[in-house]
């Protein structure tokens, strides 16, 4: 099969490093025997896994969002500081587990420092108040001699510690949130929790929570809504979205990519409208800060022991198909740079995740982990306008899908073009004309995830799904022809020269 991708060099904008995040939740072993296990042989001095820490470094990512996730909604703060002898124990009432406290606010934020990522922290807007809210805000970022910041220097921590990114609650519209809230409710008290959050540190940047998926009844008139009592005070605006494919129909499930593409241009076009309505100058840009494949655990039909710690929940096992449907989701958020200034890869470790870690034993990486590890690190520049050309393929409901996916990105300094390139077919090889018109491309290399069946995994003990150089390529002036494997996520990484 022949394909072809012209790019022009026409820019869709320049992509936020923030592209590149992920989320970790107090939720099933995400943190307990998760990033945090105190007796592993490989924990540092504390009590954080550092082969855990490796995999995560690896990726480069720009932040991390914490506590949640559901979990935010039920919780309060200060249960999770001072000596840890006397934190109490309590009922998560998210995800039916019992929560030690023995990671809070501190350690998370000092393990950021260490692994050199930023933090994106969430306020409790479900049984949470914008007093409580403002509170912990203080105590992170305060400077003055009042209570939370001093309190904050008492537990050890002299300097503030400067966050930026916060989140005003989580999936607020969602019935299974603790204290859900109608839009009117939760635009009201975002909004009140956003002003005196800013009056305290006008340097931050706010989220509001938008619809928490896009088959919510109320997708549209809960932003349109929210935005009616937040648009002055905050700054982006949240979608969620995770893709399933129960029914088996792997065609479909690489195709869903093109729903999210749509999710992502529907909001910007609320926020947009939002902005007109409010004759603001600002935008309200996007904060994809959930977003995943996520199934498997769901269809296993396993269900854990309630009211324990660290409760072994949605560990999704991920094969060679999710690993295409990130990559192919991947790109979608590349696509829409100009909107979606930040994302998080929902979660990091165990739980929907990435990476998996056995209690006391190894950790390794999924299959999903290396389409996101290659963008995160060679999808930083800008991103390009591309020109498809290539056989389609039938979807009930969607129409005609293109076999080719695709993103481009131009490297900072504009020496390298990236393509991030998925063969959705399941059989046939695609040769691949890439068409670079403003340039000369004068090197290459590339990498392929491909050549396993669609429900290959890794394992602790085998992790046959990896990355190998793409060997064979030409290149002639302009144009870059390859050869991308049936069934197949790839880069495509190409030195580039002006005409």
């Amino acid at each position: 099969m022949d394909a072809g991708i012209r790019i022009s060099g026409d820019v869709i904008s320049k992509i936020d490093d923030r592209l590149y995040g992920s989320f970790i939740e107090h939720m099933g072993r995400a943190i307990y025997t998760g990033i945090y296990e105190p007796d592993h042989p490989l924990s540092d001095d504390f009590g954080f896994r550092q082969d855990v820490a490796d995999l995560i470094r690896a990726l480069d990512l720009s932040h991390i969002r914490y506590p949640g996730g559901n979990f935010l909604s039920g919780y309060n703060w200060l249960d999770g500081i001072g000596p840890l002898a006397s934190r109490p124990a309590r009922p998560d009432l998210a995800w039916f587990a019992i929560e030690p406290n023995h990671v809070g606010t501190d350690e998370f934020l000092a393990w950021c420092e260490r692994l050199g990522i930023a933090p994106m922290l969430g306020v409790n807007l479900g049984t949470g108040t914008p007093q409580s809210a403002t509170d912990l805000l203080e105590y992170v970022n305060g400077d003055l001699p009042t209570f939370y910041a001093d309190l904050r220097r008492k537990h050890g921590r002299e300097n503030p510690y400067d966050v930026k990114l916060w989140c005003l609650g989580n999936e607020m519209d969602g019935p299974w949130q603790i204290c859900a809230k109608t839009a009117d409710e939760y635009g009201r008290i975002a909004a009140e929790t956003a002003k005196m959050m800013k009056w305290l540190d006008p340097s931050i940047e706010l989220i509001a929570c938008g619809s928490s998926f896009r088959d919510m009844p109320s997708f549209g008139q809960w932003e349109e809504t929210v935005l009616r009592h937040c648009f002055p005070h905050v700054d982006y605006l949240s979608i969620h979205q995770y893709y399933e494919n129960e029914s088996g129909d792997v065609g479909h499930f690489l195709a869903r990519n093109l729903e999210m593409d749509d999710f992502i241009k529907t909001t910007a076009k609320i926020c947009a409208k939002a902005r007109q309505e409010q004759g603001a100058d600002k935008n309200i840009y996007l904060a994809f800060d959930e977003w995943n494949v996520w199934y498997h655990y769901r269809v296993s039909g396993e269900e854990a022991p309630q009211w324990i710690t660290a409760r072994p929940i949605e560990e999704e096992c991920y094969d060679m198909t999710d690993a295409l449907v990130v990559g192919c989701m991947m790109n979608t958020l590349i696509n829409n740079a100009d909107v979606v200034k930040i994302a998080c890869l929902a979660q990091l470790v165990n739980v929907i995740a990435p990476i998996m870690t056995m209690p006391g034993g190894k950790a390794w990486a999924q299959t999903t982990y290396h389409p996101f590890l290659n963008a995160s690190r060679y999808g930083r520049g800008t991103a390009l306008k591309t020109t498809i050309a290539c056989p389609e393929y039938p979807v009930n409901g969607m129409g005609n899908v293109p076999f080719l996916d695709c993103a481009a990105v131009q490297s900072p300094d504009g020496k390298e073009l990236t393509v991030f390139a998925v063969n959705r077919s399941p059989d046939e090889c695609i040769t691949c004309t890439v068409e670079l018109s403003p340039w000369l491309a004068f090197g290459f290399n590339g990498a392929s995830l491909s050549g396993h069946a669609p429900k290959t995994v890794n394992t602790a003990r085998n992790q046959p799904c990896i990355p190998y150089p793409i060997s064979s390529s030409s290149i002639v002036e302009d144009k870059l022809t390859v050869k991308l494997p049936a069934f197949s996520w790839n880069m495509l990484r190409v030195s580039l020269e002006d005409k």
